[in-house]
């Protein structure tokens, strides 16, 4: 895919509540903000799942608002999941993490699945078609399986999602095909089926915190074969930046020491030099293999200025080698 990536691709979860209702003002400006802030076109992430379509309605609406021609947004859409009733107090599709929501979301994967996704991202965007189009969740969906036999039942549905996907890029309805999955493995298992992938969003997988040498290996040869990697929830909810979430649940001292340790550690050596944690997170998530972008969310407008410059941080091997050191992160 002959596609100029950023460095910097905007999240768009918070526009869907995500951990918090954020009044429809914050999120216009918000929107403005990431038009201010940088270079045309502007990349975008979003998801049928976030805020159940939630996100994918306010961008559009603000983008519009806003009077954003639509060659100067590169839009990418996560498809799998789509709108529902909502029938309990809250999302069932991931309870505690969305709030003020007015629908819930179920997964669709599959080749029907994934056109209907695609159909109903649109429009929600309004007049600003996604470009970007992947499976979103395929672990997820494999994780749910009840038996062997289901789970490759469900494997051939994915397959069948991507017949769709390239379906619709040869249609002339996406510039580029790709993945987005929490459970880098799956990402892996997709490749080596054979699933022809233009770019891969890997959430919560290279971080600073976590990192195997086993997907530093694989995503070097993803590189090789050009395939771009975006590397998005790269502080684990915000965990990282003194957050009270980790990959989507809350936590404690109580409930989770080692991952408090871990972080008043980090915390600790960023100090030592005068480093801001987010910013060495976010330096740390673009050293890996063909890392082309990253993708970063905030709900506050004033903040994306440094989201911007935090995306384009180098730091000194000094550092690194402190944080070796204190075995907080793998010498390469």
């Amino acid at each position: 895919m002959d596609l100029a990536w950023p460095r910097l691709v905007f999240g768009t979860a918070s526009l869907g509540n995500l951990y918090q209702i954020v009044p429809e003002e914050t999120k216009r400006e918000l929107v403005a903000a990431w038009f201010r802030h940088s270079e045309r076109p502007v990349f975008i992430d979003s998801a049928g799942k976030y805020g159940a379509g939630l996100a994918l309605e306010c961008l559009g609406r603000h983008l519009a608002s806003l009077g954003i021609p639509p060659g100067e947004v590169v839009i990418s859409n996560k498809l799998g999941w789509k709108r529902s009733p909502l029938l309990a107090p809250e999302p069932t599709f991931e309870p505690g993490a969305w709030f003020g929501l007015e629908h819930d979301a179920v997964q669709r994967i599959g080749y029907e699945g994934i056109l209907e996704c695609h159909e109903e991202g649109d429009a929600l965007l309004g007049g600003y078609g996604a470009r970007l189009l992947s499976v979103h969740d395929p672990d997820e969906y494999l994780a749910a399986a009840v038996s062997a036999a289901d789970g490759e039942r469900r494997f051939r549905d994915i397959f069948e999602a991507y017949r769709a996907l390239h379906e619709l890029k040869a249609a002339g309805k996406s510039d580029g095909i790709g993945v987005g999955a929490k459970d880098w493995t799956v990402i892996r298992r997709l490749h080596e089926a054979g699933v022809a992938l233009d770019w891969a969003m890997f959430a919560n997988s290279f971080t600073a915190m976590r990192h195997p040498a086993e997907l530093w290996r694989f995503m070097g040869e993803l590189k090789r074969r050009g395939v771009a990697i975006v590397n998005s929830a790269i502080f684990h909810g915000g965990f990282l930046t003194g957050g009270e979430f980790f990959d989507y649940r809350k936590v404690t001292r109580e409930s989770d020491p080692g991952l408090f340790d871990w972080r008043d550690r980090f915390e600790a050596v960023c100090a030592r030099f005068g480093v801001a944690p987010a910013e060495a997170a976010a330096a740390f998530a673009r050293s890996a293999p063909g890392v082309v972008a990253l993708a970063l969310s905030t709900s506050r407008p004033e903040r994306v200025a440094d989201l911007v410059a935090m995306a384009r941080a180098e730091l000194d091997g000094e550092f690194w080698a402190a944080l070796v050191a204190e075995g907080l992160v793998e010498a390469r």
